[in-house]
């Protein structure tokens, strides 16, 4: 429903105009006339109200389909990049070393036998002298070398034993060295045939009389180490890279292993051989 707008003016009555006096006659107010032109207006008014409503709409509809279309090429750039980004390679790198150990635990038994307790005791301190001289001569400290107290065993006393032994008591003594001149107590070692010689039985068949050597020096080559391994881990993925026309990228994941330090074989156990792993994931891409 359109509205037009009456505007009736007040027209006071003349009586010399409206008689047709001197000055004529004066026209009167006609309110259908304006009502018409304003009509006019109203509806110029509507359609140009109309046509910006549908300039509007067409702004809008263009900003909606053009914003989807962007979001939509972000989305597809995003999930190419995602999938692309998904591509990895797995390696892992070795890194060795071989260290001299730099702690030495010598652990040097003797065995006496008496049936006479008291003689057992005088037999063994005399012979933890000999060995005790001999090791601070050939030049260990005094601090590096450990008494400790004989073990006696009483055959007489055990319920089960052997009864064909001519002694009633034995006794087992431990003298240890625990020294980082390792390569001066090798040298000990070899010489210890010259105590033999004056009547010291040494037992070295059982474990606890068994030599050990220990490498302390961890911290000072771990960090290399690591290193090492790390560039080796690289060095493999980027040959896998190549050989697969990708481009090697960052590291999406890395562990190291843990150290291992062993012999290096079985007659030199004094010579160490250290070892890591560390296992690198890399990212691949086009």
């Amino acid at each position: 429903m359109r509205l037009g707008v009456l505007i009736v003016q007040d027209s006071p009555y003349h009586p010399d105009t409206d008689a047709g006096g001197a000055f004529g006659r004066r026209p009167r107010f006609r309110p259908r006339h304006y009502f018409h032109r304003l009509h006019g207006v109203g509806v110029l008014t509507t359609a140009i109200q109309m046509d910006i409503n549908r300039q509007s709409s067409f702004i809008l509809s263009a900003g909606i389909v053009l914003g989807l279309a962007l979001l939509g090429l972000l989305l597809g750039n995003g999930l190419v990049r995602f999938k692309a980004m998904d591509r990895s390679v797995t390696v892992k790198g070795l890194s060795e070393r071989e260290v001299m150990a730099d702690i030495v635990i010598w652990p040097i038994q003797f065995t006496e036998a008496s049936n006479d307790l008291g003689a057992l005791y005088r037999s063994v301190d005399a012979n933890t002298a000999l060995i005790r001289d001999y090791l601070k001569e050939a030049g260990l400290d005094e601090d590096e070398i450990t008494v400790s107290a004989p073990a006696i065993t009483d055959k007489s006393a055990q319920q089960w034993g052997d009864s064909s032994s001519p002694f009633r008591y034995t006794a087992q003594q431990s003298v240890t060295v625990y020294s980082s001149q390792v390569e001066l107590v090798r040298g000990i070692m070899s010489g210890m045939s010259q105590l033999g010689r004056q009547g010291i039985v040494f037992s070295g068949e059982n474990y606890q009389a068994q030599t050990e050597y220990l490498y302390n020096g961890l911290n000072d080559i771990k960090p290399e180490m690591i290193e090492e391994a790390t560039r080796a881990a690289r060095e493999v993925a980027q040959k896998f890279a190549s050989d697969s026309d990708s481009r090697l990228g960052k590291i999406k994941s890395a562990s190291q292993g843990q150290f291992s330090i062993t012999p290096r074989d079985n007659n030199n156990p004094h010579i160490k051989n250290v070892r890591v792993v560390s296992t690198v994931t890399y990212y691949l891409s086009d």
